[in-house]
């Protein structure tokens, strides 16, 4: 099939204003006008491969999204679920952070289609939401702290003491022995999370349960200030967010 039939293809089933640039030997890079939330360009280039001919984003945009969050962050916990489900809604590949979708029966138009929507969704994957955001924070901090070797089987999640709280009502988000002291964990995303923290750290310190305590934010900033200062006169150490002090919450933790 020759580059103008394929470029009608293209134009008849996703949009007219579209051009194919040849870069070689049956390779196109494909220029359109559909553009990431930042204005940054879609990168798609049409190739033959041993099996085929294959539309390739080849790894642009999870580099894009890499941009505002880490590449860990983007294939674990609840946002790697997402890109799972959509690239296999859209029947797009992924091949070591390269997307690629087939071009099946010379269906040149309804690949593009399928690869420009499926590209775009996962696009929307880094303007998620406060609320959707929120309910990937914990997990983000505890695949993250699970992944480092040293404490990898070390924390209990969702723990609550056995002894004076059988029921749970004075949950800590993870638990972990330590050398001298056990020390509890608390993620905090928002006023009503910090208070239940305070609460809960104050009833600790009543039945004279003997732990040291370690708060990690999303954004410490977002915090009510009366809020906040109660926390701190209960809590050992606290992270002003978890994004930017990575490094710092692993090094205390594995060494507190």
């Amino acid at each position: 099939m020759t580059s103008d039939v394929i470029l009608q293809s293209f134009r008849q089933t996703v949009c007219r204003d579209l051009t194919l640039v040849p870069e070689g030997i049956e390779r196109y890079r494909i220029f359109s006008p559909f553009m990431f939330h930042d204005g940054d360009h879609l990168a798609l280039v049409l190739k033959r491969e041993e099996s085929g001919w294959v539309l390739s984003d080849e790894g642009h945009t999870m580099m894009h999204l890499s941009y505002r969050m880490e590449y860990r962050d983007l294939t674990q916990g609840k946002r790697g679920e997402i890109i799972e489900s959509l690239l296999s809604k859209y029947g797009i590949r992924n091949r070591d952070g390269e997307f690629i979708c087939p071009v099946p029966d010379e269906q040149y138009g309804d690949a593009l289609f399928q690869m420009v929507q499926g590209l775009l969704r996962m696009s929307d994957i880094s303007l998620l939401s406060r609320e959707q955001v929120k309910s990937t924070f914990r997990e983000d901090v505890s695949t993250y702290i699970n992944s480092l070797s040293s404490l990898s089987g070390r924390v209990t999640w969702d723990w609550h003491d056995p002894v004076h709280d059988p029921e749970g009502k004075y949950p800590a988000d993870g638990y972990m022995e330590g050398p001298h002291e056990p020390m509890v964990l608390f993620m905090l995303q928002g006023d009503d999370r910090v208070r239940d923290a305070t609460i809960h750290l104050l009833q600790y310190e009543k039945w004279g349960v003997p732990v040291y305590s370690v708060s990690i934010f999303e954004n410490q900033e977002e915090i009510n200030r009366k809020a906040l200062a109660k926390l701190s006169d209960v809590c050992d150490k606290m992270f002003s967010n978890f994004s930017g002090n990575k490094d710092r919450i692993s090094q205390y933790l594995v060494h507190t």
